[in-house]
């Protein structure tokens, strides 16, 4: 199995897949992280938090365990920006040298534009022919940006639950790099509103805590 993570921004990966990663790689899984922006002094970032940022990424990429880990440095914030073939082109050459069988990806619905362009752009990413070792997709939850999406329409709708019970406190410590995007609860992206997350749907599929997806596409 390998399974690949994208990120619009680094944390995403810990608030949606944390978990599932953990346990994918104790499974004996191959794991990858894709990451579609980054932030720089050009752009009125401080050095100071362009340092930390790369820290961070250096942190959880041995947290993690990731074996690769493609950053294709799109400017944060700014995506709706960015021609869509440039997108595409970047996360297609990273599907072609990665080769993934297991694809997470934001939800189209999330409230940040990033999100929603990313997901649009993977999504061209994934014809079977033109990518046909990918056998399995699915959207993932971000606290503060999946749960503020106002769309009825297309609301998330997890159908996949993955029992993390073993790994939540090492996702709990994974977030914690990520410190300066932590806040106090009832801020979403909180210790305790993780954990609540976790046990809501746990208790949505018989487990002490999980993560939950909605698979979009599955080939057998």
């Amino acid at each position: 199995m390998k399974t690949i993570v994208i990120a619009p921004h680094p944390d995403d990966e810990v608030l949606g897949v944390g978990g599932t990663l953990l346990r994918r790689k104790a499974e004996g899984a191959t794991v990858a992280w894709l990451i579609v922006t980054s932030i720089s002094t050009q752009a009125g970032w401080s050095k100071e938090k362009v340092k930390q940022r790369v820290d961070e990424i250096n942190r959880i990429t041995h947290f993690f365990g990731f074996d690769e880990v493609f950053q294709l440095n799109f400017p944060s914030a700014q995506l709706d920006r960015i021609p869509m073939s440039d997108l595409v082109s970047a996360i297609s050459a990273a599907f072609k040298s990665y080769q993934p069988n297991e694809v997470f990806l934001p939800h189209p619905a999330d409230i940040h534009s990033d999100h929603r362009v990313v997901f649009d752009a993977v999504a061209s990413c994934t014809k079977w022919f033109r990518y046909p070792s990918i056998t399995r997709i699915l959207a993932y939850e971000t606290l503060s940006e999946t749960d503020f999406g106002l769309s009825a329409e297309h609301a998330f709708r997890p159908n996949v639950f993955v029992n993390i019970e073993s790994f939540l406190d090492r996702k709990l410590q994974a977030m914690e790099v990520y410190k300066s995007e932590l806040g106090e609860f009832p801020f979403p992206r909180s210790s305790e509103a993780i954990k609540a997350l976790a046990a809501v749907r746990g208790a949505a599929s018989g487990f002490k805590a999980a993560e939950a997806f909605e698979l979009l596409r599955e080939r057998n």
